[in-house]
Protein backbone atom coordinates (compact mmCIF):
# COMPACT_ATOMS: atom_id res chain seq x y z
CA UNK A 1 0.00 0.00 0.00
CA UNK A 2 2.81 2.37 0.85
CA UNK A 3 4.59 1.64 -2.42
CA UNK A 4 1.39 2.25 -4.39
CA UNK A 5 0.77 5.45 -2.50
CA UNK A 6 4.31 6.65 -3.14
CA UNK A 7 4.04 5.85 -6.85
CA UNK A 8 0.79 7.79 -7.11
CA UNK A 9 2.38 10.72 -5.33
CA UNK A 10 5.29 10.72 -7.77
CA UNK A 11 2.92 10.57 -10.77
CA UNK A 12 0.82 13.38 -9.32
CA UNK A 13 3.94 15.50 -8.79
CA UNK A 14 5.08 14.91 -12.37
CA UNK A 15 1.63 15.76 -13.66
CA UNK A 16 1.44 18.98 -11.70
CA UNK A 17 4.95 19.85 -12.86
CA UNK A 18 3.86 19.48 -16.50
CA UNK A 19 0.79 21.62 -15.87
CA UNK A 20 2.91 24.34 -14.26
CA UNK A 21 5.40 24.18 -17.15
CA UNK A 22 2.62 24.58 -19.70
CA UNK A 23 1.02 27.39 -17.73
CA UNK A 24 4.38 29.17 -17.53
CA UNK A 25 4.47 29.72 -21.29
CA UNK A 26 4.10 33.35 -22.28
CA UNK A 27 2.97 35.17 -25.40
CA UNK A 28 6.61 35.82 -26.26
CA UNK A 29 7.39 32.09 -25.98
CA UNK A 30 4.69 31.30 -28.54
CA UNK A 31 5.76 34.17 -30.79
CA UNK A 32 9.39 33.01 -30.85
CA UNK A 33 8.32 29.45 -31.71
CA UNK A 34 6.06 30.83 -34.44
CA UNK A 35 8.88 32.91 -35.94
CA UNK A 36 11.22 29.89 -35.75
CA UNK A 37 8.65 27.74 -37.56
CA UNK A 38 8.42 30.35 -40.32
CA UNK A 39 12.19 30.25 -40.82
CA UNK A 40 13.68 32.16 -37.91
CA UNK A 41 14.26 35.80 -37.10
CA UNK A 42 17.37 36.12 -39.26
CA UNK A 43 15.76 34.72 -42.42
CA UNK A 44 12.61 36.76 -41.88
CA UNK A 45 14.59 39.95 -41.23
CA UNK A 46 16.49 39.40 -44.49
CA UNK A 47 13.25 39.59 -46.47
CA UNK A 48 12.72 42.97 -48.08
CA UNK A 49 9.88 42.19 -50.48
CA UNK A 50 7.58 39.45 -51.77
CA UNK A 51 5.64 39.03 -54.99
CA UNK A 52 2.91 36.38 -55.16
CA UNK A 53 0.73 35.39 -58.11
CA UNK A 54 -2.16 32.99 -58.20
CA UNK A 55 -5.89 32.67 -58.61
CA UNK A 56 -8.77 34.04 -56.56
CA UNK A 57 -12.16 32.37 -56.31
CA UNK A 58 -15.28 33.93 -54.80
CA UNK A 59 -17.89 31.57 -53.42
CA UNK A 60 -20.86 33.88 -54.01
CA UNK A 61 -20.85 33.73 -57.81
CA UNK A 62 -18.20 31.01 -58.21
CA UNK A 63 -15.94 33.33 -60.19
CA UNK A 64 -12.20 32.80 -60.68
CA UNK A 65 -9.52 35.17 -61.90
CA UNK A 66 -5.85 36.12 -61.49
CA UNK A 67 -4.49 37.86 -58.41
CA UNK A 68 -1.14 39.48 -57.69
CA UNK A 69 -0.03 40.41 -54.17
CA UNK A 70 3.00 42.62 -53.50
CA UNK A 71 4.57 43.33 -50.11
CA UNK A 72 7.59 45.35 -49.10
CA UNK A 73 9.03 46.26 -45.70
CA UNK A 74 7.89 47.66 -43.45
CA UNK A 75 4.21 47.50 -44.46
CA UNK A 76 3.76 48.49 -48.10
CA UNK A 77 1.25 46.37 -50.01
CA UNK A 78 -0.65 46.03 -53.25
CA UNK A 79 -3.38 43.53 -54.18
CA UNK A 80 -4.45 43.46 -57.82
CA UNK A 81 -7.48 41.36 -58.84
CA UNK A 82 -9.17 40.84 -62.20
CA UNK A 83 -12.45 38.98 -62.79
CA UNK A 84 -14.35 38.43 -66.02
CA UNK A 85 -17.98 39.34 -65.31
CA UNK A 86 -19.09 39.41 -68.93
CA UNK A 87 -21.31 36.40 -68.27
CA UNK A 88 -23.24 38.64 -65.87
CA UNK A 89 -23.31 41.51 -68.33
CA UNK A 90 -20.82 43.52 -66.27
CA UNK A 91 -17.65 43.21 -68.35
CA UNK A 92 -14.23 43.00 -66.68
CA UNK A 93 -13.93 43.79 -62.97
CA UNK A 94 -10.66 45.20 -61.64
CA UNK A 95 -9.80 45.98 -58.02
CA UNK A 96 -6.38 47.43 -57.26
CA UNK A 97 -5.77 48.08 -53.56
CA UNK A 98 -2.61 50.00 -52.70
CA UNK A 99 -0.83 51.14 -49.53
CA UNK A 100 2.44 53.06 -49.55
CA UNK A 101 3.10 52.91 -45.82
CA UNK A 102 1.13 56.08 -45.07
CA UNK A 103 -1.95 56.31 -47.27
CA UNK A 104 -4.14 53.77 -49.03
CA UNK A 105 -6.17 53.87 -52.22
CA UNK A 106 -8.48 51.51 -54.11
CA UNK A 107 -9.10 51.45 -57.85
CA UNK A 108 -12.45 49.67 -58.18
CA UNK A 109 -14.32 49.43 -61.48
CA UNK A 110 -17.51 48.31 -59.74
CA UNK A 111 -17.84 50.43 -56.58
CA UNK A 112 -15.69 53.38 -57.61
CA UNK A 113 -12.20 54.57 -56.77
CA UNK A 114 -11.67 55.77 -53.21
CA UNK A 115 -9.20 56.57 -50.45
CA UNK A 116 -8.80 54.02 -47.66
CA UNK A 117 -9.59 55.58 -44.30
CA UNK A 118 -10.46 54.76 -40.69
CA UNK A 119 -9.87 51.31 -39.24
CA UNK A 120 -9.10 49.85 -42.66
CA UNK A 121 -6.18 52.26 -42.99
CA UNK A 122 -5.03 51.52 -39.42
CA UNK A 123 -5.13 47.77 -40.14
CA UNK A 124 -2.92 48.25 -43.20
CA UNK A 125 -0.42 50.26 -41.17
CA UNK A 126 -0.29 47.48 -38.58
CA UNK A 127 0.16 44.70 -41.17
CA UNK A 128 3.94 44.53 -40.92
CA UNK A 129 5.81 42.44 -43.50
CA UNK A 130 6.88 39.65 -43.34
CA UNK A 131 5.16 39.01 -40.00
CA UNK A 132 3.20 41.38 -37.74
CA UNK A 133 4.74 39.58 -34.75
CA UNK A 134 8.37 40.04 -35.81
CA UNK A 135 8.68 43.52 -34.29
CA UNK A 136 5.36 44.03 -32.54
CA UNK A 137 6.91 45.82 -29.56
CA UNK A 138 8.42 48.42 -31.87
CA UNK A 139 4.90 49.03 -33.15
CA UNK A 140 3.71 49.75 -29.59
CA UNK A 141 1.42 46.73 -29.78
CA UNK A 142 0.68 44.53 -26.78
CA UNK A 143 0.18 40.79 -27.24
CA UNK A 144 -1.49 38.52 -24.69
CA UNK A 145 -1.68 34.73 -24.60
CA UNK A 146 -5.34 33.72 -24.20
CA UNK A 147 -4.99 29.94 -23.86
CA UNK A 148 -5.89 27.37 -26.49
CA UNK A 149 -8.81 26.86 -28.85
CA UNK A 150 -9.71 24.41 -31.58
CA UNK A 151 -9.26 25.42 -35.22
CA UNK A 152 -10.95 22.59 -37.04
CA UNK A 153 -9.32 19.50 -35.58
CA UNK A 154 -6.14 21.35 -34.56
CA UNK A 155 -5.25 22.78 -31.17
CA UNK A 156 -4.06 26.36 -31.44
CA UNK A 157 -2.64 28.95 -29.09
CA UNK A 158 -4.57 32.21 -29.18
CA UNK A 159 -2.64 35.48 -29.17
CA UNK A 160 -4.57 38.72 -28.78
CA UNK A 161 -2.75 41.67 -30.34
CA UNK A 162 -3.85 45.15 -29.28
CA UNK A 163 -2.22 47.85 -31.43
CA UNK A 164 -1.89 51.49 -30.44
CA UNK A 165 -4.53 52.29 -33.09
CA UNK A 166 -6.76 50.08 -35.18
CA UNK A 167 -8.64 46.81 -34.66
CA UNK A 168 -7.64 44.11 -32.19
CA UNK A 169 -6.46 40.91 -33.90
CA UNK A 170 -6.68 37.33 -32.63
CA UNK A 171 -3.86 35.16 -33.99
CA UNK A 172 -4.18 31.38 -33.86
CA UNK A 173 -0.84 29.52 -33.77
CA UNK A 174 -0.89 25.75 -34.37
CA UNK A 175 0.10 24.09 -31.08
CA UNK A 176 2.10 21.39 -32.89
CA UNK A 177 3.73 23.12 -35.86
CA UNK A 178 3.65 26.68 -34.43
CA UNK A 179 2.67 27.99 -37.86
CA UNK A 180 0.01 30.75 -38.04
CA UNK A 181 -3.22 29.13 -39.20
CA UNK A 182 -5.89 31.76 -38.53
CA UNK A 183 -6.38 35.44 -37.71
CA UNK A 184 -9.62 37.18 -36.80
CA UNK A 185 -10.45 40.86 -36.54
CA UNK A 186 -13.55 43.04 -36.45
CA UNK A 187 -13.29 46.09 -38.64
CA UNK A 188 -15.62 48.94 -39.49
CA UNK A 189 -16.64 48.88 -43.16
CA UNK A 190 -17.26 52.53 -44.14
CA UNK A 191 -19.28 51.57 -47.21
CA UNK A 192 -21.67 49.44 -45.16
CA UNK A 193 -21.54 51.61 -42.06
CA UNK A 194 -21.23 48.55 -39.85
CA UNK A 195 -18.58 46.42 -38.18
CA UNK A 196 -17.63 43.22 -40.03
CA UNK A 197 -15.73 40.27 -38.59
CA UNK A 198 -13.13 38.93 -40.98
CA UNK A 199 -11.40 35.56 -40.60
CA UNK A 200 -8.28 34.67 -42.58
CA UNK A 201 -7.00 31.10 -42.65
CA UNK A 202 -3.54 30.20 -43.99
CA UNK A 203 -2.40 26.71 -44.98
CA UNK A 204 -0.30 24.71 -47.45
CA UNK A 205 2.93 26.27 -46.17
CA UNK A 206 5.93 25.74 -48.47
CA UNK A 207 9.55 26.76 -48.05
CA UNK A 208 10.72 29.54 -50.35
CA UNK A 209 14.21 30.99 -49.81
CA UNK A 210 14.43 29.45 -46.32
CA UNK A 211 11.09 30.82 -45.07
CA UNK A 212 7.63 29.25 -44.96
CA UNK A 213 4.99 30.87 -47.16
CA UNK A 214 1.25 29.96 -47.21
CA UNK A 215 0.10 28.93 -50.67
CA UNK A 216 -3.57 28.82 -49.65
CA UNK A 217 -5.30 31.84 -48.08
CA UNK A 218 -9.01 31.77 -47.28
CA UNK A 219 -10.82 34.90 -46.11
CA UNK A 220 -14.34 34.67 -44.71
CA UNK A 221 -16.83 37.26 -43.49
CA UNK A 222 -20.59 37.64 -43.31
CA UNK A 223 -20.38 39.26 -46.77
CA UNK A 224 -18.29 36.77 -48.72
CA UNK A 225 -15.78 33.92 -48.77
CA UNK A 226 -12.71 34.27 -50.95
CA UNK A 227 -10.03 31.65 -51.61
CA UNK A 228 -6.59 32.59 -52.93
CA UNK A 229 -4.40 29.81 -54.30
CA UNK A 230 -0.79 30.88 -54.85
CA UNK A 231 1.13 29.49 -57.82
CA UNK A 232 4.27 31.64 -57.83
CA UNK A 233 6.35 33.37 -55.16
CA UNK A 234 9.37 35.63 -55.69
CA UNK A 235 11.20 37.30 -52.81
CA UNK A 236 13.58 40.23 -52.52
CA UNK A 237 12.85 41.35 -56.08
CA UNK A 238 12.85 45.07 -56.84
CA UNK A 239 9.32 46.48 -56.97
CA UNK A 240 8.26 49.62 -58.78
CA UNK A 241 7.34 51.97 -55.90
CA UNK A 242 4.56 53.60 -57.92
CA UNK A 243 2.58 50.36 -57.61
CA UNK A 244 2.05 51.06 -53.90
CA UNK A 245 0.86 54.63 -54.38
CA UNK A 246 -2.26 56.38 -55.57
CA UNK A 247 -2.01 56.75 -59.36
CA UNK A 248 -0.92 60.13 -60.67
CA UNK A 249 -3.91 61.95 -62.12
CA UNK A 250 -1.89 62.95 -65.17
CA UNK A 251 -0.19 59.66 -66.04
CA UNK A 252 -2.71 57.19 -64.57
CA UNK A 253 0.18 55.25 -62.95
Amino acid sequence: MLKNGSRRLVLLTLFLGCVQFAAAQTADDIIEKDLAALGGRTALSNLRSRSMKGTITGSTLDLTGPIEILNEVPNKSRTFVQLDLSGLGLGKFVQDQRFDGTSGYVIDTMQGNRDITGEQLDAMKNAQFPSPLLNYKGMVTTVELAGKEKVGDRDAYVLIAKPKAGPVIRYYIDAETYLPIRSVMKIMDPQLGTEVEQTTETSDFREVDSVKVPFRIKTTSSLRTVLVTITQVEQNKQIDQSLFSKPDANTGK
